[in-house]
C-alpha cells in the first residue's frame, strides 16, 4: 500500500457502508434467480421473453427516476433518504411473493428499480464524504467494484444452495431481509451533513441540473462517450454469451455460467490493481487503455470458435471494462461541488444506463441478423470510435483549476456585513433593510465545476 494511503476499511463509516452494500447486493443476486424462476412459473416457455422485458423495464426506471432523486437529494438528509429507500425496497421485494400475474411482476420490478435508481446515486455520492483522501477513495471504488463482481459470481451459486432447502419465493424474502439489514447498517453510521449553499430551485430545475451540468463538463462528455463502448461490450457479454456457448459451441448451461464467471474474474483482478495504477497514470489514460484492451478480444471472436478462446476473450473484456468503470467515481467526484454530488452521480447513472438501453437490444438483434462474428467486429469498431471521441472531448490537458471571468453583477441583498459587503449605515436606516450592491468583473482561478455560480465551462 502507498505510505500516504489509508485503507478505507479502517474508516468506520466506510466499513459499515461497504458491508451494507455487500449485504444488499447478495440479496439482490438471490432475488434475480428467484425472478427468473417466477417468470418461468407464470409464463412457461415465454420466460426468456418476459425476462427481457423486465430488463427493459428496469432500464427505463433507472433512466427516468435517477435524475429526479439525485437532483433533489439536497432537499433532504442523505442518511434519512438511504434509510427510507432501503426499507421501501425491502417491502417491495417481499411483495413479489404475493403476485399471481405477469403485470404485477412488471409493476413491482418498476417500483423496485425506481427505488434502486434513487438509492445508488445518493449512496455513491456519500462515499467521498467519508473517504476524503483521493488514493483511499480510489481503493474504496475498487472494493465497490469487487462487491458487484462477487454478486455476479457467487449469488447464483448461493441461490442454488438455498433452493435445496427452500422454495424460490423465499429468495425474495431473503432479499427483503438483506435490504432491512442494509438499512440497519446505514442507521448505525455517522455521516457528515452537507449544507446546500443556495436555496433550492424548482423540482424541475433541480432535476435538469445534474444532467445539464454533466453534459457541460468536457471530461464528463468524454466519459459518457467511453461508456457507449462500455455498453456495447457489456451487451455482447450479457446478451450473446448464451448464444455463443449453447448455439455455436454446443455446450450446456454450466459452460454459460463459467464463461460469465471468466468475465467477472477479469473484472475483479483489474479492479484490485486500479488504485496502484492511478498513482502512475491519469484516469483518462487508464480508461483509454482499458477500452483498447477489449478490441483484440472482440476480433478474436471472429476467428476462434472454441470455448477456451471465449474464456480468454471474456476475461480480457472483464479486465478492460473494470479499468474503465472503477475510476468513474473519481472523475465524477472531481467534477462536482460537494452539495451537488448526488445530482452528478445520478446523471452518470442515468446517462450510462441510457447507453445500455441502446446497446442491449441492438447487439442482440445484430447477433441474430448478422451472426456473432460480424457483431463482434461491429462492437470492436464501436469501441474504437467511442474511445477516439472520448479522448477528443476529454483533453489530456485537464487541470482542476481554471482561469475564468465573472461578469459585473448588481443585486439586492438584506442588511448584513461581511468581507465583501462593508458599508456605512445611513441615519435612520435601521437594522432591517436591503440595498443595491455591485460586484465588478473579476478574473480569477480556482478548482472549477459547473454549479449555480458557474453555469458555463470556460472557453
Amino acid at each position: 500500500m502507498h505510505p500516504d494511503m489509508q485503507n478505507p476499511l479502517t474508516i468506520p463509516a466506510f466499513r459499515t457502508l461497504f458491508l451494507a452494500q455487500v449485504v444488499a447486493l447478495v440479496g439482490s443476486g438471490l432475488a434475480t434467480v428467484g425472478l427468473a424462476l417466477l417468470a418461468y412459473e407464470l409464463s412457461g416457455e415465454n420466460a426468456g421473453f418476459i425476462l427481457g422485458q423486465i430488463l427493459a423495464v428496469k432500464m427505463v426506471a433507472y433512466v427516468l427516476v435517477a435524475p429526479i432523486v439525485g437532483g433533489n437529494a439536497h432537499r433532504f438528509s442523505r442518511k434519512k433518504m438511504l434509510l427510507v429507500l432501503d426499507v421501501t425496497r425491502a417491502l417491495c421485494v417481499i411483495g413479489i411473493i404475493f403476485v399471481d400475474a405477469v403485470w404485477q411482476v412488471f409493476a413491482l420490478v418498476f417500483l423496485l428499480s425506481a427505488l434502486s435508481a434513487g438509492f445508488k446515486p445518493v449512496f455513491q455520492a456519500t462515499i467521498p464524504e467519508v473517504v476524503t483522501d483521493e488514493d483511499s477513495y480510489t481503493k474504496a471504488l475498487s472494493y465497490s467494484r469487487v462487491a458487484y463482481d462477487l454478486e455476479s459470481l457467487f449469488s447464483p451459486a448461493l441461490a442454488g444452495i438455498a433452493l435445496l432447502f427452500m422454495s424460490f419465493d423465499l429468495l425474495f424474502v431473503t432479499n427483503g431481509l438483506a435490504f432491512l439489514a442494509s438499512a440497519i447498517l446505514v442507521a448505525s453510521t455517522r455521516l457528515p451533513v452537507i449544507e446546500h449553499m443556495n436555496a433550492p430551485d424548482s423540482v424541475w430545475a433541480d432535476t435538469r441540473f445534474g444532467v445539464m451540468a454533466y453534459l457541460k463538463t468536457p471530461r464528463l462528455r468524454g466519459l459518457l462517450c467511453l461508456y457507449l463502448g462500455v455498453a456495447a461490450l457489456s451487451a455482447m457479454v450479457v446478451v450473446n454469451t448464451v448464444v455463443i456457448v449453447r448455439g455455436e459451441i454446443q455446450l450446456g448451461a454450466t459452460a454459460v455460467a463459467i464463461a460469465l464467471a471468466a468475465s467477472g474474474a477479469g473484472s475483479m483482478i483489474a479492479a484490485l490493481t486500479v488504485s496502484w495504477i492511478l498513482r502512475r497514470i491519469s484516469e483518462r489514460t487508464l480508461m483509454a487503455l482499458g477500452a483498447i484492451l477489449c478490441v483484440p478480444a472482440m476480433f478474436s471472436l471472429s476467428v476462434t470458435g472454441d470455448f477456451q478462446g471465449l474464456m480468454v476473450a471474456w476475461f480480457v473484456v472483464g479486465m478492460g471494462l473494470s479499468l474503465i468503470q472503477t475510476p468513474t467515481g473519481r472523475v465524477v467526484n472531481r467534477s462536482a461541488a460537494a452539495e451537488d454530488r448526488p445530482a452528478y452521480f445520478a446523471a452518470q447513472f442515468t446517462l450510462s444506463h441510457a447507453c445500455w438501453m441502446l446497446f442491449y437490444p441492438l447487439v442482440g438483434y445484430c447477433g441474430i441478423a448478422w451472426g456473432i462474428e460480424a457483431t463482434a467486429l461491429l462492437v470492436a469498431a464501436v469501441v474504437v470510435v467511442t474511445t477516439a471521441g472520448g479522448l477528443l472531448m476529454w483533453r489530456s490537458n485537464d487541470p482542476a483549476e481554471l482561469y475564468h471571468t465573472h461578469e459585473p453583477m448588481e443585486h439586492e441583498h438584506p442588511h448584513g456585513h461581511d468581507s465583501h459587503h462593508e458599508h456605512q449605515h445611513q441615519e435612520g436606516s435601521g437594522s432591517e433593510h436591503s440595498h443595491e450592491h455591485r460586484h465588478e468583473a473579476v478574473l480569477h482561478k480556482h478548482a472549477f465545476v459547473i454549479d449555480q455560480h458557474h453555469p458555463h465551462w470556460p472557453v
